[in-house]
């Protein structure tokens, strides 16, 4: 598995396998080093630490979006969305889910979801078969 290309490159097409392990990996990671910028500094180093992740999270999802044929808007709307929450926690205009705030909770559902059927696309179903435009059948090379 060549990480450079799967990390860095918005160019070619994966499957759902090499997704899966790729995308295992980074949010792993992701999770760890959120947890322990938490435990050092708090919310801010935490959030400035998810958006260094969102990156290579944007490159491994935007493969599997080429295999899916998806219009790439449906991931820029959803990484920047995310890009956004993080840069307002930085900057400590954090939105904090509680019961209280309706608001807060009115933006922040209707983003897991999306989140979720994402995650089900590019994650669950099967690529297009053959040759698109973003490249060869990644199955048909094994």
């Amino acid at each position: 598995m060549d990480w450079a290309y799967l990390l860095n490159g918005f160019h070619g097409r994966i499957g759902r396998q090499t997704f899966w392990i790729a995308f295992g990996a980074v949010y792993i990671a992701n999770f760890l080093a959120c947890l322990a910028a938490d435990q050092i500094q708090g919310e801010r180093l935490s959030a400035i630490v998810d958006l260094a992740f969102t990156y290579p999270e944007f490159a491994i999802a935007i493969k599997r979006a080429h295999d899916r044929d998806l219009p790439v808007w449906l991931l820029i709307i959803f990484f920047t969305v995310n890009a956004v929450v993080d840069l307002l926690s930085v900057l400590g205009w954090s939105v904090i889910v509680d019961q209280s705030n309706w608001l807060a909770l009115g933006v922040l559902i209707p983003f897991w979801v999306f989140g979720i059927a994402l995650l089900i696309e590019l994650g669950f179903r099967r690529g297009t078969v053959g040759p698109n435009q973003y490249g060869p059948d990644p199955l048909a090379t094994r």
